[in-house]
Parts: structure tokens; sequence; C-alpha cells
């Protein structure tokens, strides 16, 4: 099983980034493989079985950020509304963390290298 995790943070104010919706697909096949939202904390773990796993199929996670800066009174609400990162999973043991902070006109975002 692969560990999908993330710390999202908000730029602007500097707290943790709660209840943002985030959905990872496979781009291949189009299966979604979970969808979850942030905890209190800005934080997600998510688990998941990646059967036959082609080391160069690529994975969508998105985190639907227009809802959450609608919910902080943001106004006019921001026209990104989601941040999108695309990625290979190859190996299927390992855990890969992707931190993100947020502002409503920008994202930074980055990926540690698996951890088995």
């Amino acid at each position: 099983m692969a560990l999908i995790s993330s710390h999202t943070l908000n730029g602007v104010d500097g707290t943790h980034a709660a209840g943002v919706a985030v959905v990872l697909k496979n781009l291949v096949s189009g299966e979604i493989l979970f969808e979850t939202a942030t905890d209190k904390g800005g934080r997600l773990a998510e688990s998941v079985v990646i059967d036959g796993n082609d080391p160069a199929m690529q994975y969508e996670l998105c985190f639907k950020v227009g809802p959450y800066w609608e919910r902080r009174g943001c106004n006019p609400a921001p026209i990104a509304r989601e941040v999108v990162f695309r990625f290979l999973m190859p190996v299927s043991s390992a855990r890969y963390h992707i931190p993100v902070i947020l502002s409503p006109n920008s994202y930074t975002c980055w990926v540690s290298n698996p951890v088995e």
C-alpha cells in the first residue's frame, strides 16, 4: 500500500488549511482512489492500494481550494478553484508527502522523495 500525505497551510495568515476537499485520481483508468478533506491541522494521510502498478502511471491529486477561500470570507472569491498536482508513484509501498501553501491567487507545492 502507498501512503499519500499532505500538510496544507494558509499562506495569508499562517494557519492550517482545514477542510480542503482533496481527490486522488488515476489518470490512466480514471478511477478515483480517494476523496477526503484535510483535518483541523491541515493534514491528510490516506493509504491506497496500487495493484499491478506501472511505474510510469500518472496520478492527480486535486485540492478544491475555491470553497475553502469562500468559507474564509475571501471577497471577491478567487477565480482559481483547484490546485492540481500530477505525479508518479513508482514504488507502490512508499509514502508520498505533498505539502501545499495556499493563498487566494497563488500556491506552492512540492513532493518529497518516496520513503519506504
